[in-house]
């Protein structure tokens, strides 16, 4: 029976025995009234009653059986096997295909000319222990997406993490990498930030190791004693320049659909402008020990036995990649159930499906966690509870590549989703541990009141307090403080790195990105040892953390369905907008200090003083002064969310005490204001070099690729120091909050008539 569908005195006596069933002293739920919230309470009980750790392991194991990586068979044997179990729980499922660029290897050669020969063997063995290990004749080789061809020699140099600091203290050391290949270390940045900084500062080759210091024997045991990395284990992955733009190279800002305009080849501005390939850390011994030059800076030294030098040289490398650039079909999995009341407005659930091997981990263990939850969602349907609202799940193709497979599904359909889309809850790898949850911060209650619902399987406390008790006993200082005042866990920030991206950066949509880990220990990551055999010993045994995961986006993704009242919460965006704010203005201080203090010490000499006499010193030049900012417009736009969101919120606890209910022509109006007011902070000009990247709170860092910058716009202009573009910013910044504060000002308006 659909709950929508009952007559409103059947509706009122199962909400009465719902309530009465309910314990008195229940919080309450954001979005719901005390009736609502205690048949919804009810409804997530029958829920949590039908999830089944059984299926999540039966699914891994048949997903991961295989390599799947995009543009295989075994891929699209999943995309089809996944269709049909969410055909047979009730949902409408197809297929949607896209044709995107994915180069493979032709040729891979990494040798040593000087001052010994060596060639690196570039090769994963097989281990008796790892039964998926053997597959050899379907796994992709070791190597870099995007990377360009090319066939360089020269010298070689250590730049630590390769980021753009990294090269400022070489240059203190007078050295110079033109010219040059460059070694880096995995860390620190996303991998395709080290080739984008080593060719802006002149190199012609990059090569990327994984150091058992970060990722090896350093942490724990190898694999298969440990669960940790081997010393022949290589991290493939992506170097697509995604911080300019994800999805298909060849299709930048429209869908790559069959028969779609593509650009040629030499066009595509987010390869790579130089050749780059990673390596195990037993083929980067060799390679390192050769070095010369001053040694490496304490911070620089990774765990290998050998004492870390920059170089240059006196080791020289050649190193020669040719690829086969074929365009590959591209499975996503688009699966619906259409709402009993608001079929127009959307919940978006996916994760995605494509892995570099056979991804047990990544991303089998979060896909079967979405699918359980569908499952489970789809049962509830059977009995009669259909969601208010349409859910949309989703198993995309092609994030390992550069999140393709959701960056061409949303240009391709952004004017609808513009239109539908209320959230996007995005998953990923899960193992056990302590749960993670980043995104929009108008959903930040939310998530915290899914996650204090859910015990966690280990410790029995909910998964929020045992993840409060971690930022308590681990955190930073000021983590510690909001975990002690705070009554929200304060959400992450979402920079890129997962499917949620071309959602909240490109389009606006609220988002969420929500999974465990922690305490699985690492070293398969985009290794063939990313399998079922290390999976069930290390990851998550007995899946008791997906069973979690199920549990806890299951109640966010149900509470977004069936809400009287969008769960948003705009006093928690307010309060992350305060401290955004706050930590731009103290940066433009901090640099306007640290250039007085540093051109001081070069006018007095005392550089050159302070240097070891030892080692290779080059004189700093004195920088430009930092002018004034004027942030008075930013400052102004904070106080007027501030005002608006305490606007809506006292409304909202009016609406509940009256015990009224928005009419139809009201709930719909109150929930396109809500819907759409994330995009607010989206503005179509987006952000300066990228446009592609509209949002102007939440962005990836220009040279961090994952890692989040807020307020990125002024952030990173005054990183740069570009005063004038970061003027600019702070009143583009400042315009698209205040429009973000007139939508919740309207909301609150709504709700405000209707309590009256």
């Amino acid at each position: 029976m659909n709950i929508s569908t009952l007559p409103r005195t059947a509706l009122a006596l199962l909400l009465a025995g719902a309530a009465a069933a309910a314990p008195q002293d229940e919080p309450p739920l954001l979005g719901f009234g005390p009736e609502r919230a205690a048949a919804q309470r009810a409804l997530e009980k029958r829920f949590d009653a039908l999830v089944r750790a059984e299926n999540l392991e039966a699914w891994l194991r048949r997903m991961a059986a295989r390599p799947h990586a995009l543009g295989s068979a075994f891929g699209k044997e999943n995309a089809e096997f996944m269709a049909g179990l969410f055909r047979s729980w009730g949902y409408e499922a197809a297929l949607e295909e896209f044709r995107v660029l994915f180069p493979v290897p032709k040729t891979r050669l990494l040798e040593m000319t000087a001052p010994s020969a060596f060639t690196a063997s570039l090769a994963e063995p097989a281990l008796k222990e790892d039964a998926a290990s053997g597959q050899s004749g379907e796994q992709l080789p070791t190597y870099n997406a995007y990377s360009i061809d090319g066939d360089v020699s020269g010298e070689l140099v250590y730049v630590n993490y390769g980021v753009p600091k990294d090269y400022e203290e070489l240059d203190r050391r007078g050295i110079d990498v033109r010219g040059r290949i460059v070694i880096a270390r995995y860390g620190g940045s996303w991998r395709g930030i080290k080739p984008k900084v080593a060719a802006e500062r002149g190199a012609i080759g990059c090569l990327i190791y994984s150091d058992p210091r970060e990722d090896g024997f350093f942490q724990g045991e190898a694999y298969p004693r440990g669960a940790w990395r081997r010393a022949d284990g290589v991290q493939r992955g992506s170097v697509m320049d995604m911080p300019l733009q994800p999805g298909d190279p060849l299709t930048p800002g429209r869908g790559s659909t069959p028969g779609a305009e593509r650009l040629p080849l030499r066009d595509a501005a987010t390869l790579t402008k130089i050749p780059v390939l990673p390596i195990s850390h037993a083929d980067a011994l060799p390679l390192l020990r050769a070095l010369g030059g001053p040694v490496a800076p304490e911070a620089w030294r990774g765990a290998l036995p050998l004492t870390y030098r920059l170089g240059p040289g006196p080791a020289r490398v050649r190193l020669k990649l040719e690829f086969d650039w074929r365009t590959v079909p591209l499975y996503n999995v688009v699966a619906r159930l259409p709402g009993s009341e608001r079929p127009d407005q959307w919940i978006l659930r996916g994760n995605h499906h494509d892995a570099w091997v056979n991804g047990a981990e990544d991303p089998v263990s979060g896909m079967v966690a979405v699918l359980e939850e569908a499952r489970a969602i789809g049962e509830l349907v059977k009995a009669g509870l259909r969601p208010r609202r349409t859910l949309v799940y989703l198993a995309w193709d092609g994030e390992e590549q550069g999140l393709i497979g959701s960056t061409e599904w949303v240009e391709t359909h952004a004017d609808e989703l513009r239109r539908k889309a209320v959230a996007y809850v995005n998953s990923d790898s899960n193992g056990r541990g302590f749960f993670r949850a980043g995104g929009s911060h108008a959903l930040e209650t939310l998530v915290h009141q899914a996650a204090r619902d859910v015990a966690d399987p280990q410790t029995g406390i909910s998964v929020a307090e045992r993840l409060r008790a971690l930022r308590l006993t681990r955190g930073s200082a000021e983590e510690q403080r909001e975990a002690r005042e705070r009554a929200n866990l304060r959400l992450n920030a979402l920079g890129s790195g997962s499917d949620y991206t071309a959602f909240l950066d490109h389009l606006g949509v609220a988002s969420l990105d929500v999974r465990f880990g922690g305490e699985g220990a690492g070293g398969s990551y985009h290794s063939i040892y990313d399998s079922i055999d290390h999976f069930t010993r290390f990851v998550d045994p007995g899946f008791a953390y997906a069973a979690a995961l199920v549990r806890t986006a299951g109640r966010i993704v149900l509470r977004l369905a069936n809400a009287d009242v969008l769960p948003f919460d705009f006093a928690a965006s307010a309060d992350a907008v305060s401290v955004y704010a706050g930590e731009v203005v103290r940066l433009a201080d901090q640099m306007r200090e640290e250039t007085e203090r540093e051109n001081r010490l070069i006018r007095e000499g005392r550089y050159r003083a302070a240097a070891d006499p030892k080692e290779p010193f080059v004189e700093p030049k004195p920088k430009d002064p930092v002018p004034h900012l004027e942030f008075a417009p930013l400052r102004n736009a904070f106080d007027r969310l501030a005002r608006a969101a305490r606007a809506f919120e006292e409304a909202r606890r009016a609406l509940e005490r009256s015990g009224k209910s928005p009419g139809p022509e009201a709930a719909l109006e109150l929930d396109r204001l809500l819907l759409g007011s994330e995009r607010r902070l989206a503005p179509d000009a987006g952000l300066p070099r990228r446009p592609w990247y509209r949002h102007l709170v939440y962005a990836p860092g220009f040279y961090t690729g994952y890692g989040v910058k807020t307020l990125p716009g002024v952030r990173e202009a005054i990183e740069e120091r570009k005063w004038d573009e970061a003027a600019a910013q702070v009143e583009a910044t400042s315009r698209a909050l205040e429009a973000y504060a007139r939508e919740i000002e309207r909301a609150a308006g709504i709700l405000s008539a209707v309590a009256r």
